[in-house]
């Protein structure tokens, strides 16, 4: 099961935000509690008048290693006027493995980067920049950066969405109390809509797909504008309980709307050819799921790793146990430019999917 189609779990407030409140745009930032730092200078302190970028990451995530780059771009380009940019590597489950990533990374993390502080043999999800920091702002994903004006906090968003903000900021041309009162908003529907989907992805998590769909339905037929979002779950879900034609009426709608975008087709074709399901997908859906994965594979221009293998998948789940090898190896070998950690989990799973294909070529050879 691909981690896009697990629910992020509600977080509540501690330490760091006041009482009944979270912390927010305009409050005083919380102390740098960080236990070292690893790379760049120390920023211990913000100093009155300037500005600061302080961006939460890990190692593991895969959206962090993306964003880092532009991170760098953002700390030169803001470097005359006084920006000091601070990675903070939170819940982190096994530090060994930052200096190897600094290593990697090297130019392209181009700025200063310290670890949060956590108790000896404490849980690193509750160490003290992810408590007073991310918790205390109910920031539950990672990357999430803060952007410090004057000792107060400023904006809170992806650091990918960070530029217009920081320009504006920069050039004095921000009111964050006057953005406060829409985050607050904002945090109010993503805590109910956190709600929602935890009594669909719970039972999705579980295995239960007919109560995933017994869900999906409650939630949809009381909120009809929240049927989209449930789309690839519910599908899914229809997959893996052998509904086939439901699953392929769906199945072409999705097709349709994602026909455009790689990552929905690619969630999509999936759904289908997944080798952990038990099911054995009927044939109309393995060759929707081999086109689906085809064009989202030209639309990547054939460089995503992910989508590469869902292909592999596709290919082998449709009796091409010949091209599923090829386009395995090349994702394979994609993965080997972009990481040199072998511990990444892909390298096990392209393995053990690549033994999976070769069987299936060399049963098939050996038929009469």
């Amino acid at each position: 099961m691909r981690p896009y189609l697990i629910a992020i779990a509600a977080c509540l407030v501690t330490s760091g935000a006041r009482a009944g409140d979270i912390l927010n745009l305009g409050d005083p930032a919380p102390p740098m509690a960080v236990s070292s730092w690893v790379k760049g200078d120390k920023v211990e302190t913000f100093e009155p008048g300037k500005t600061y970028v302080v961006e939460f990451w890990a190692t593991w995530c895969g959206p962090c290693r993306a964003s880092i780059p532009h991170l760098t771009e953002l700390a030169h380009k803001y470097k005359e006027k006084g920006v000091r940019f601070v990675g903070v590597d939170v819940w982190e489950h096994d530090l060994s493995k930052v200096k190897p990533f600094l290593e990697e990374m090297g130019d392209k993390m181009d700025y200063n980067v310290a670890l949060d502080r956590v108790p000896e043999k404490g849980d690193p999800n509750e160490g003290a920049m992810a408590t007073t920091w991310m918790k205390a702002a109910e920031e539950h994903g990672i990357p999430t950066a803060f952007v410090i004006r004057d000792g107060k906090i400023a904006w809170i968003g992806h650091p990918m969405a960070m530029d217009e903000p920081l320009a504006k900021i920069t050039a004095g041309d921000w009111d964050p109390k006057a953005k406060a009162a829409e985050r607050l908003v904002a945090k109010a529907k993503e805590k109910k809509m956190m709600a929602v989907r935890q009594k669909v992805y719970k039972p999705f998590r579980d295995r239960d797909y007919k109560a995933t769909l017994a869900a999906i339905d409650e939630i949809t037929t009381s909120d009809p504008e929240l049927t989209d979002q449930f789309e690839i779950v519910k599908f899914t879900a229809l997959c893996q309980l052998g509904e086939t034609d439901p699953a392929l009426a769906l199945a072409n709608k999705l097709t349709e709307t994602y026909k455009d975008n790689a990552g929905g087709l690619n969630a999509v074709a999936w759904a289908i050819v997944d080798p952990e399901s038990k099911q054995m997908p009927d044939p109309r859906l393995t060759r929707l799921a081999l086109k689906a994965a085809q064009r989202a594979d030209e639309l990547s221009k054939g460089e995503n790793i992910a989508i590469l293998d869902t292909l592999a998948c596709a290919l082998y789940r449709t009796g091409d146990s010949a091209q599923a090898i090829t386009t395995e190896e090349k994702a394979l070998k994609r993965l080997e430019s972009e990481t040199k950690d072998r511990s990444h989990p892909y390298f096990k799973v392209f393995a053990e999917r690549l033994d999976l294909f070769r069987k299936g070529a060399k049963d098939k050879a050996d038929r009469p």
